[in-house]
């Protein structure tokens, strides 16, 4: 089976460049988010850190701030890294589960 047969939640890719702030024991940065889901998502990053890291998540969307810890699932060098969503406050899984709704359901234009 392959990564995408395991994922337990649909990706969606944002409409409009999505940024998230991010932090490992050693490294600080803001990276461009690649695809997303409830479980976890794609961050763009020439130097992921390695499988295994824990890593702290600030994204800033249209339902406010969301804060996660997440896990490096995937890394490719050059690329980025897929993280999975380890721990979330009640309140930023609800914001975060809003802000998907809307992303995988965006207005009709007219």
């Amino acid at each position: 089976a392959t990564t995408n047969d395991l994922r337990r939640y649909p990706r969606f890719n944002p409409p409009q460049p999505t940024f998230s702030a991010w932090q490992s024991a050693n490294q600080r940065l803001v990276s461009r988010v690649g695809n997303l889901g409830l479980g976890g998502l794609f961050i763009r990053t020439p130097e992921p850190p390695p499988l295994g890291t824990l890593i702290q998540l600030l994204l800033d969307t249209s339902e406010g701030e969301i804060r996660a810890r997440a896990e490096v699932k995937s890394s490719r060098p050059k690329e980025g890294m897929g993280v999975k969503i380890v721990a979330m406050q009640q309140d930023d899984r609800a914001r975060f589960a809003r802000w998907l709704k809307r992303l995988s359901h965006p207005p009709n234009p007219g």
